[in-house]
């Protein structure tokens, strides 16, 4: 018997429209009741006064490496840090080594993910290898248990294949979550092409190489009446096209990260690799752009795309690999940046970071609901911290958030009603 009662928390459920403080009784792992008196005998009694508890966070785009590139991160060092950030439940991307296009490397995944501090849902390849040659069996895939598909990192480049994996993902039931890139657009560029990346004699990446594919995969989408997901929103166009392709019906949901709400290309003035990621940091307008649209539901939520490399690998500003750490940030990002000054509620915040994602994939979660997964982040709202990046629990240390300052702490995160972390 695994019972538990978290005392005195304010709860925050979207999902029920929860804003109260309540106290929360799990039994064997799940949700048993949100309420009050509930009886404390055999129960484990956490006093939560102060804290809020939110449902554990889903992030939809996260890169654990594992197989292949364990030295940047594996699967039990990607879910500590996941815990460390309030997530739960993590859907890793298919860009490993082997790719994930087996059933046999889903079934790795979910084997080595059953010791670790997350769930860990796996994102399966749209063509085989990723080649983007021939695609995928889909309904194959999905019964080995993946909840997506995705070439991320390397984009479909065919349009005639991506409208055939669009119909076919429709007919399997699974998303499929587009990496927009027009590799031949982007030619080598290292980062935003615009003022900075004249400055600094460095190649860039159009913006129009994200813009491009935005428009085709809906496009391409509202042909076939079926659904298209779209990573990593970065620029002003896409959202736009985002905005406009919904508002005549198309069945399109996207998902941004923090570094695009929060900063810009200014900071590889630096000439610091910890900086660059793929979709780039863009101009202010393009930032602003990406908030109005996170604001007014254009943008669907917020992931990470946690993409850990090694120390000696980003060394080189101008060989350095792109992709950057998010898991141990994100949730105190998004409070500094989003609640703390009124743009969003908590409320409206918990729907962008867990319910909206589980719903995009169709996985359970983002709920505190009686009989749910009894998964719960407790955040300290106004505990103001510092990141440093040598604290941080994944393997690589590339966050572009290092020296900042946050307001909002989680303190501990409970998978299946087992505490995973706590903040010391």
């Amino acid at each position: 018997m695994n019972n538990r009662i978290i005392k005195n928390a304010r709860v925050v459920d979207p999902s029920q429209g929860l804003d109260e403080v309540l106290d929360i009784l799990i039994q064997n792992g799940k949700i048993a009741g949100l309420g009050h008196g509930f009886p404390q005998k055999d129960a484990q009694v956490l006093d939560a006064k102060g804290l809020t508890a939110i449902p554990g966070l889903v992030d939809m785009h996260v890169h654990l490496r594992d197989p292949g590139f364990t030295h940047k991160e594996d699967i039990l060092t990607g879910c500590e840090a996941a815990a460390a950030g309030g997530v739960c439940t993590v859907a890793c991307m298919p860009n490993t080594k082997p790719a994930a296009d087996t059933p046999e490397v889903l079934e790795y995944i979910r084997r080595k993910a059953g010791e670790a501090k997350a769930k860990v849902v796996p994102v399966a390849c749209i063509t085989q290898g990723m080649r983007g040659e021939a695609l995928c069996d889909f309904r194959l895939l999905k019964e080995a248990g993946a909840v997506g598909v995705s070439d991320d990192g390397r984009p479909v480049e065919n349009a005639k294949l991506m409208k055939e994996a669009i119909q076919a993902a429709a007919q399997a039931g699974i998303p499929i979550i587009s990496h927009c890139e027009d590799l031949k657009l982007i030619d080598g560029g290292i980062m935003n092409l615009g003022e900075v990346s004249r400055e600094l004699g460095v190649p860039g990446m159009d913006r129009a190489s994200e813009d491009t594919i935005t428009s085709r995969e809906m496009i391409l989408a509202e042909i076939a009446g079926a659904p298209i997901h779209i990573a990593h929103v970065s620029t002003r166009g896409s959202v736009e096209l985002i905005r406009q392709a919904k508002a005549r019906g198309v069945k399109v949901t996207a998902e941004t990260a923090p570094h695009y709400f929060m900063l810009t290309h200014e900071l590889l003035r630096s000439r610091d690799a910890d900086y660059r990621m793929n979709p780039p940091l863009r101009e202010e307008a393009d930032r602003q752009a990406v908030l109005k649209g996170l604001l007014d539901g254009t943008i669907d939520a917020i992931a990470t795309d946690h993409a850990p490399h090694a120390a000696q690998e980003k060394a080189d500003f101008l060989t350095a690999p792109n992709g950057v750490v998010g898991l141990e940030t994100s949730l105190a990002a998004c409070l500094t940046a989003l609640v703390h000054t009124g743009k969003l509620s908590l409320s409206q915040l918990v729907e962008k970071m867990s319910l909206a994602p589980a719903r995009i994939l169709g996985i359970p979660g983002g709920t505190l609901q009686k009989g749910a997964d009894a998964d719960i982040a407790l955040v300290d709202l106004n505990e103001q911290w510092t990141v440093e990046k040598d604290k941080l629990r994944s393997k690589s240390r590339n966050t572009v958030f290092k020296g900042q300052t946050f307001r909002g702490k989680v303190k501990a995160t409970f998978l299946r009603g087992e505490l995973v972390f706590e903040d010391q």
